[in-house]
C-alpha cells in the first residue's frame, strides 16, 4: 500500500540497501542500452520540521555490477571511473521539493572528482507503516547527464560513422528509506 506523503519528511531516514537501487543506462554502438547498476550504496534522508529535506548519498564505484572482468577493469581505469584516485560518487542535493507524489530533486553530483549540478525528477511514495512497526518512505528518480562533463571521455568511432558510446547516460534511481528511532 503506498499513500501520499502529506506531512514533511521530518527527521532523519537511512537508506534500506537491500532493497535499493542505483542504475544507469547508456547508447551502445547507436544500436542497444547499456544497463547496469551499483551494489554498494549508501544515503540520508534528512527531514526538517518546515518541511524543507536533504538528501545525501555515496556509490562505491567498484560495485558496478558487471560479470567480465576484462570490461569491468576498463570502467575502473582512467578511461572511465579513475577509481584508484576516485572511488566514490557522491551526491548532495541543495533542493527537494514535492507535489502530491511527484519529486524534484537537484544538487551535486560528484564523479571521477568533478562536480556538476543534476535535476532529477521522480516519485515520492508513503510514508508507510511496515509490518515490523518501521515507518518507509520510497523515491524513484530519474535524470539524464553527459557523462564528458565529468571526464568519463573514453570512445571509439565507428568504420561508418558515429561512436560506440553515446555521451547521454540515464540515471536511474529507486530509493528505499527507514525512519530512524
Amino acid at each position: 500500500m503506498s499513500t501520499t506523503a502529506t506531512a514533511p519528511l521530518a527527521g532523519t531516514w537511512t537508506l534500506d540497501p537491500a532493497h535499493s537501487t542505483a542504475a544507469f543506462a547508456v547508447k551502445y554502438m547507436g544500436v542497444t542500452t547499456f544497463r547496469s547498476k551499483f551494489t554498494d550504496l549508501t544515503a540520508t534522508l534528512e527531514g526538517a520540521e518546515d518541511g524543507t529535506s536533504v538528501l545525501t548519498g555515496t556509490v562505491q564505484v567498484e560495485s558496478v555490477d558487471i560479470d567480465v572482468a576484462d570490461f569491468k577493469g576498463h570502467l575502473m581505469a582512467d578511461d572511465f571511473f579513475a577509481v584508484a584516485t576516485h572511488p566514490e560518487l557522491t551526491f548532495t542535493s541543495s533542493s527537494f521539493s514535492t507535489a502530491g507524489e511527484e519529486i524534484t530533486i537537484e544538487g551535486d553530483l560528484t564523479i571521477k572528482g568533478s562536480t556538476q549540478r543534476v535535476v532529477g525528477t521522480g516519485s515520492l511514495s508513503g510514508p508507510v507503516e511496515d509490518f515490523m512497526g518501521n515507518t518507509r518512505v520510497g523515491i524513484t528518480v530519474t535524470s539524464k547527464i553527459d557523462r564528458t562533463a565529468f571526464g568519463l571521455d573514453w570512445n571509439a568511432p565507428l568504420p561508418k560513422g558515429g561512436f560506440a558510446l553515446a555521451n547521454e547516460v540515464k540515471l536511474e534511481l529507486e530509493l528505499f528509506f527507514v525512519k530512524a528511532a
